[in-house]
């Protein structure tokens, strides 16, 4: 059955496919012997683009073993000599001697020996059971699994990085190995992410590229907004191997530390109470009823201390303040019921308005603009 949202976004996708090949070879492994070919059929591979996130995937489902990794490509020596140098790299610039960084698919474990070689901790996942036994019989540390959900928890974590090697393009839910990895990451945890690179492929026309194995197909921009989407910030990205793989360096998005914003809140309410005390109940109004005095208003908790607020927007007028419930005038109401002291919170207007104060009430009203900084009493 078709799909009709995309493996990424859950965008819709269209209803025509960008190319349809018939008669394709309906997968790339476990390969057919004799007595199987009669039952061989050719496969419909549907290639469609997201509309809201523009990942190239295909349409239909995954081949059987698409949570195993088989690696032909481990068997030459220029990418073994490839990947130590990478991973000697990978490892001296984010600091992961002697730390715990997982495979993510290992197979059988040709790449987790070298990330060995290199002086981490390094562990697997692999679904393949004859896999994860010849891994075992190296004396390789691997679990037999597949990471594909977010609450599922990893032997040996949290980890403080992770690799997962042309494996996502195989997925039929990318998003939740990705967000489940994230789980099992410490804070400022980093990994290095790779898969076959779209963009080459749409450069060369390599048509042949485009098989039933490989579920989606990453350029830059798409492979970023994945990363992005899971939790990760994108640190590195390029192309390495002679152009035919994308590689990204990402490191955990940890929550922003909003505390500044708490404190410069305490400190704008306690030197607004204290001018309020240098006045008499009921004798200081605010100018500006924009949001930002609305906020100000219901934070510092005014909405008693507060007179009238005074705006020039006409629709404001004749209302109240929300969740302080102060009322809001027009400027006018400073001659028929005046006060003391204004304190200015008109944002990009405040300038504008303490002039006019300035001219029209000199020596007779006390004023204080709202700054992004703070408090600034004239």
């Amino acid at each position: 059955m078709r799909r009709k949202k995309c493996r990424v976004c859950s965008g819709p996708l269209p209803g025509k496919p960008l190319l349809r090949y018939g008669g394709m070879p309906a997968q790339a492994q476990y390969l057919p012997a004799r007595r199987g070919l009669a039952r061989g059929k050719g496969a419909y591979l549907d290639v469609f683009q997201c509309s809201g996130c523009g990942l190239v995937q295909l349409g239909g489902g995954p081949v059987p073993y698409y949570r195993e990794v088989i690696r032909a490509a481990a068997f030459s020596p220029e990418m073994e000599a490839f990947r130590r140098k990478q991973f000697s790299s990978f490892v001296r610039k984010y600091g992961l001697k002697g730390k715990k960084i997982v495979e993510l698919g290992c197979g059988r474990g040709e790449y987790l020996r070298l990330m060995l070689e290199a002086g981490t901790e390094a562990s697997g996942l692999e679904y393949s059971k004859e896999a994860a036994l010849d891994c075992a019989r190296a004396g390789l540390k691997v679990s037999r699994g597949f990471l594909g959900r977010a609450d599922m928890k990893l032997p040996g974590a949290p980890f403080d990085a992770f690799f997962i090697l042309n494996f996502l393009e195989h997925l039929p839910d990318p998003n939740a190995l990705l967000a489940g990895m994230r789980a099992n990451l410490g804070p400022g945890g980093v990994g290095l992410v790779e898969v076959p690179d779209f963009g080459m492929m749409l450069r060369r026309n390599l048509f042949s590229e485009f098989i039933p194995d490989h579920l989606c197909y990453f350029t830059r921009e798409t492979l970023g907004f994945l990363l992005n989407l899971n939790g990760f910030e994108l640190l590195e990205s390029g192309t390495v191997w002679h152009g035919y793989v994308l590689s990204a360096v990402v490191r955990k998005r940890e929550p922003l530390d909003l505390s500044g914003f708490t404190a410069a809140g305490s400190a704008l309410k306690s030197s607004l109470l204290g001018f309020l005390s240098g006045f008499r109940p009921g004798r200081v109004a605010v100018w500006g009823a924009g949001h930002q005095a609305l906020a100000v208003l219901a934070l510092a908790g005014l909405g008693g201390k507060i007179k009238y607020v005074v705006d020039s927007a006409p629709f404001k007028q004749g209302k109240f303040t929300p969740a302080t419930h102060v009322p809001i005038v027009p400027a006018s109401r400073l001659d028929s019921d005046p006060v003391d002291a204004v304190i200015i919170m008109a944002a990009s207007y405040s300038d504008e308005v303490r002039g006019f104060l300035r001219k029209k009430y000199a020596g007779r009203i006390k004023l204080a603009v709202l700054r992004g900084s703070g408090l600034e009493v004239l």
